[in-house]
């Protein structure tokens, strides 16, 4: 098991790493479960799945777990779900100083951090992420949201968890393209800023999508370490370091919303083809080498990730994916700053992006072949 501990400004929490976590969560979590019950926020698919081990984990500590399950899939993370979610949380008696349990990938994280973050003006809460992209990604450094008609993630707060758990054995039951999704926001950690570890994810991606225990480990915990250090030194994506974090995101968002964030493109598939064309447009501006753009789509190909826009058969244009992202929740005085790159391992925040060459962009890789 591997530990990286998350120090923000005196306050601090661990993200605990490992296979067999869940059976044991309740030892884990130590005093941060107060009360006999224990409220527990998940889905259909997860509950069936896991539902069961974590509950026995409770009852041999002498807390009862009380499960309000949703549906699967990104509908949940709406304000039907946050008001489903926090009448529930009221009615259990839910207080202050207790914590809710968020089982389940990305979209059960963020919608229980939410409604923590809002109930009584803020309660904890204790991730444990599922899936592969949740344990790399969203399940650390307390970003909660839900999406509203406008776009993803507009409507949330800046709410830390109290303890992550990342059990690798709940990646047994995932589907293969879930585990090439949370690949996408892997290898995105050495694009944006360690190409020793891009170069690693070349050599192990399959690795990691067929669950190799070691190379499950070392990709997570290194993931998980590389978005510390930049949570720590930028919480609030105030000074740009955290927006980093964003590589892909911005033309990744627009395709999910122009799929209407269905399953034709999942989140991870999304911000694959996101980097992918922010390494291209970076190398249409002279930024990057055509060289390194090329590697990072051949990275990306390599494991099954969706690598060509003109693949999706999109009915639409540059100038319609453009404005997408004028809904974008990164938009500051009229503009939209981009994550670009200057090379492998070197991403950079541009803030003068001229939106109608990103129009021109996009209409060109809608077209190619």
């Amino acid at each position: 098991m591997a530990g990286v501990n998350v120090d923000l400004a005196g306050r601090s929490y661990g993200v605990l790493i490992g296979s067999g976590l869940l059976a044991d969560a309740a030892s884990l979590s130590g005093g941060l479960l107060r009360k006999p019950v224990v409220p527990v926020v998940t889905d259909t698919n997860v509950h069936a799945a896991w539902g069961g081990v974590l509950a026995e984990s409770f009852a041999k500590a002498g807390h009862e777990a009380r499960f309000l399950i949703h549906d699967p899939g990104e509908s949940a993370k709406s304000w039907a779900g946050l008001s489903r979610t926090v009448e529930w949380l009221l009615e259990l008696g839910v207080e202050r100083g207790d914590n809710i349990v968020a089982l389940g990938g990305g979209v059960i994280g963020d919608l229980t951090g939410f409604a923590a973050a809002i109930l009584k003006r803020g309660c904890g809460f204790i991730q444990i992420p599922t899936t592969l992209l949740a344990q790399v990604d969203s399940s650390v450094g307390g970003k909660t949201a839900i999406n509203v008609a406008a776009g993803k993630n507009l409507v949330g707060a800046f709410h830390q968890p109290s303890l992550v758990l990342a059990d690798l054995a709940t990646l047994g039951t995932l589907p293969d393209r879930e585990m090439r999704c949370g690949y996408a926001e892997i290898i995105k950690y050495g694009i944006l800023g360690d190409a020793a570890f891009f170069d690693w994810c070349e050599a192990n991606g399959s690795a990691m999508i067929a669950r190799e225990a070691d190379a499950l480990e070392y990709a997570v915990t290194t993931s998980v370490r590389a978005k510390v250090r930049i949570v720590a030194e930028d919480e609030r994506e105030t000074s740009g370091a955290r927006a980093l974090l964003n590589l892909g995101h911005t033309f990744g968002h627009a395709l999910e919303a122009e799929t209407d964030y269905s399953e034709k493109l999942l989140h991870g598939e999304a911000v694959a083809l996101g980097m992918v064309l922010a390494a291209r447009y970076s190398a249409r501006r002279g930024l990057v080498s055509l060289d390194d753009a090329a590697r990072i789509t051949a990275a990306i190909d390599a494991v099954g990730l969706p690598s060509e826009i003109a693949a999706l058969g999109l009915d639409c244009d540059g100038q319609t994916l453009a404005a997408h992202m004028l809904h974008d929740k990164k938009m500051d005085a009229g503009t939209l700053p981009f994550i670009l790159l200057r090379g492998i391992g070197d991403a950079f925040l541009d803030r003068e992006v001229d939106m109608a060459d990103i129009a021109a962009f996009l209409t060109e890789q809608l077209q190619a072949h």
